[in-house]
């Protein structure tokens, strides 16, 4: 055997993966259970005990699930995964892990709409506090650091807008701090951006856009990266502290640089229960197997789309950093040069009503409220992802009244182009 490293698109296809041993089917199977039989009772003590690995019920784990978590956290170099059942699950049961009341994390202004109300109504009642700062601004994540800060989270390719976060230097900021760097890597994927390689020390994902890819199947993941020292200063006692419900395991110390990894498993997928269906795991492996064939079609479509609008007279401003007028241009050669997304947005000159016209004239572009398809999509935030921001929050998130965003698909670029120039002349 060579002692070669596999490259991206081999790991894509076979990390994680082996012929079943009983059947040989080479195919993943999916493993439609919801427990699994135990050896005896020594070895059914030893897995509820945290001293064996193994399959015990499906909330907990499943075979075709840990082929999907080993893949991605191969793709993204981390240590281990967690699958869960969205991208928002992900990031409850992440936090779960960092978060008591009264604490406080710090959050990019540009995120997912989903995100933004997620953070700021839904986890008031865990009693955790975001705190706001802008990306474009390094110092604003500086000065919102607090005893009670537990984290910082931002997203690499932010939604909607398409613009590249400075990865790097939030992860100074974090480092600093003291916390964890929490990187919502789902619109670049792990073929245009790894955010481990640049200070992430946690990665999450919905898996329901890029990486399956199809708009089929709903998932989420948390990848470790294994570069954060869970036991220091005591700020994070779920890691650190002894577990009274596995007869005091310090995971930390137990576990090393996966701990983290396995408090989301078997701290917040057992109790609160986000577990991922194992066909929806089979659908979104059979994605990942194309994303880098996908994903740069994608990225070339997505130019010559932005290209194109750039130059047309009914359009304000196009925000795509792979284009070289863009402000966000620089970063993207640095983080993502293989391209800079598929997904960006654009204003139109007659405002609100403009876009909410265009998207219903197009024919092609599918209307709808999702990323990362192969098929093209379009939608207006401020009438729907991003309609419970006021206007001032709307502008801030990237997604301002005469916002359009795209996701490209792996269509044809004339035909995009084609159906995009016969409604904004209508």
């Amino acid at each position: 055997m060579s002692d070669r490293l596999p490259g991206f698109s081999t790991l894509a296809v076979h990390a994680g993966a082996q012929p079943d041993p009983t059947t040989g089917a080479r195919a993943t199977p999916i493993y439609q259970t919801t427990s699994f039989v135990f050896n005896d009772a020594d070895h059914a003590a030893s897995l509820f005990g945290l001293q064996a690995f193994g399959n015990i019920y499906t909330r907990i784990g499943n075979p075709t699930n840990a082929v999907l978590e080993e893949r991605v956290a191969a793709l993204e170099g981390g240590t281990a995964a967690l699958a869960v059942a969205s991208g928002h699950a992900a990031q409850v049961v992440v936090l779960q892990q960092l978060m008591q009341p009264g604490d406080e994390f710090i959050a990019a202004r540009k995120l997912y709409g989903g995100s933004i109300n997620q953070f700021t109504h839904a986890f008031k009642s865990f009693g955790w506090n975001v705190v706001w700062a802008d990306p474009d601004d390094i110092s604003s994540f500086e000065r919102a650091v607090t005893p009670r800060t537990k984290a910082i989270f931002i997203e690499s390719i932010a939604n909607p807008a398409g613009s590249i976060t400075d990865i790097e230097a939030i992860s100074t900021v974090a480092r600093k701090a003291g916390v964890p760097l929490i990187v919502d890597n789902t619109l670049a994927s792990p073929y245009l951006i790894r955010p481990i390689d640049h200070g992430a020390d946690i990665v999450v994902h919905s898996l329901t856009k890029f990486l399956g890819g199809h708009g089929n199947s709903l998932g989420g993941i948390i990848v470790d990266a294994g570069t954060f020292d869970w036991s220091t200063g005591g700020k994070y006692p779920m890691l650190s502290e002894p577990r009274p419900e596995y007869h005091g395991i310090k995971l930390q110390e137990t576990f090393g640089n996966f701990a983290f990894a396995i408090a989301c498993r078997v701290l917040g997928l057992r109790d609160l229960g986000p577990a991922l269906s194992p066909f929806n795991a089979f659908m979104i492996l059979t994605g990942i197997e194309t994303l880098p064939l996908r994903m740069q079609k994608q990225c070339d479509n997505a130019k010559a789309v932005a290209e194109f609008l750039a130059g047309h007279s009914a359009v304000a401003s196009v925000s795509y950093a792979g284009l070289p007028s863009d402000k966000y241009h620089q970063l993207a050669r640095k983080y993502a040069p293989k391209g800079a997304g598929a997904v960006f947005t654009f204003s139109l000159k007659g405002g609100y009503d403009a876009g909410v016209s265009l998207v219903s004239k197009l024919q092609l572009f599918s209307h709808l409220a999702n990323v990362g398809d192969t098929r093209s999509l379009v939608i207006h935030p401020a009438s729907t992802t991003h309609s419970q921001l006021d206007d001032a929050a709307k502008i801030k998130s990237g997604a301002g009244p005469d916002v359009v965003r795209l996701s490209i698909g792996i269509e044809d670029k004339e035909d995009l182009i084609a159906d995009l120039e016969q409604a904004l002349g209508a």
